[in-house]
């Protein structure tokens, strides 16, 4: 707005602009006052004024607009990742989410305070879902792992909880358990017409072929048993183990990478192996988390925000740390888009993506306001991705 101020007679304009646009045009405009006892300007002049002041106006609306404008299109572009508000209570930390293949707009997501919620719409948009057969007690279930292969559906929870669905979710049934369960079901796939593969937290690998009505053991003993049994192993930790896994995680191939709940030394076990295989841990600091590259090598992250690649694929010992900008904070989980994109969470709302198989990484600012910590990345193929934590934040890929 420009100010207007008497002087000798005319009324003087002044501008509200910097003195940079100011020097360059005149400092002052005089605009002879509208009286009986002064001459009319002329048209021209009154012309050219105007024009003049519109001019500045415009200059200045321009110059002012165009910075913001600019930023918040840059602001924009710098994430590939909206938030998705969910109608579940404060505090629910969600733990794995899993579609149909037959319906891939339908799926599930799982977490504590027997949080279950149904989408149909691809992701956009999630709903309560209630199972009554797990309603019927009292217990407030955790549900750790969901897994589909086809229509076929698995649910896992804590107390010991076992769902099956075998029409896409539209009914789930519950399947007994054996109360001699060593541990607790951290970690369940689908693995074919009726089958499927379940983990404890002890180390026990069990698959069925009827739908979970029996099952049978795929290795010998639990992890405590093996390393009891072989005190002269050389794992450093390893002897009158008795703790439990950390985190589990499988590959497309069915190989499995775990972490002693200490996060002193890892283990591995493949498909035909009696036991598992204790490894030490290559790094000072313990190990938070594991699991599998696109490529087949393993990645591996420690305490207080480092982040390591295996040399080569394959189980090995041999890891090299890679630097990334975590701000000090602890890096959770690691998921794969495609053999070179990837992208690491964690606490503060800490998120990272490497474009180049994980040679270097980068911050995306998605999350930087969300006030909660990212627990796991999931891409179920290379456009839908998910990134999850606590209080109910879920975080959907848009590219």
């Amino acid at each position: 707005m420009a100010s207007l101020q008497l002087c000798d007679g005319y009324l003087l304009v002044k501008p509200s602009v910097s003195p940079r646009f100011l020097s360059q045009r005149i400092s002052h405009r005089l605009i002879p006052k509208a009286s009986s006892a002064s001459p009319p300007p002329s048209s021209s002049s009154l012309s050219f004024t105007r024009r003049e002041l519109l001019y500045q106006s415009a200059a200045v609306t321009l110059s002012l607009s165009s910075i913001p404008v600019k930023e918040a299109k840059a602001d924009e572009q710098l994430s590939e990742w909206e938030r998705v508000f969910l109608p579940i209570d404060p505090g629910v930390v969600l733990l794995d989410i899993a579609f149909v293949p037959d319906d891939p707009s339908r799926g599930f997501l799982l977490g504590t305070r027997q949080t279950l919620l149904e989408t149909k719409d691809g992701g956009n948009t999630w709903a309560p879902r209630s199972i009554p057969s797990a309603e019927e007690e009292d217990f407030n279930y955790r549900f750790n792992s969901i897994s589909f292969k086809g229509k076929q559906g698995w649910i896992i929870g804590k107390p010991a909880i076992l769902l099956y669905t075998g029409d896409a979710g539209e009914n789930w049934d519950r399947i007994p358990l054996s109360s001699q369960l060593p541990g607790d079901m951290v970690f369940i796939k689908a693995t074919g017409e009726e089958s499927a593969e379940m983990v404890t937290d002890e180390g026990a690998i069990y698959v069925t072929s009827n739908k979970g009505y029996n099952w049978k053991a795929a290795i010998q003993e639990t992890v405590s048993a093996t390393l009891n049994r072989t005190v002269s192993s050389g794992i450093s930790g390893a002897s009158y183990y008795t703790g439990t896994f950390s985190a589990v995680n499988r590959s497309p191939d069915g190989r499995y990478v775990a972490v002693s709940s200490r996060g002193n030394f890892f283990l591995t076990w493949e498909p035909g192996q009696p036991y598992w295989q204790p490894h030490n841990r290559a790094v000072a600091r313990r190990i938070q988390n594991m699991g599998w590259r696109a490529d087949g090598g393993l990645w591996l992250l420690v305490r207080g925000g480092g982040l390591y690649l295996s040399k080569g694929t394959g189980i090995t010992e041999d890891f090299e740390e890679v630097p990334v900008q975590s701000r000090g904070f602890g890096i959770l989980d690691v998921g794969y888009r495609s053999e070179e994109e990837a992208w690491a969470a964690g606490g503060s709302g800490i998120l990272l993506r490497t474009r180049n198989g994980g040679k270097s990484w980068n911050r995306d600012k998605a999350a930087d306001n969300i006030a909660a910590n990212l627990y796991a990345v999931k891409f179920l193929d290379d456009k839908k991705g998910f990134v999850l934590g606590n209080d109910g934040v879920l975080l959907r890929y848009v590219g």
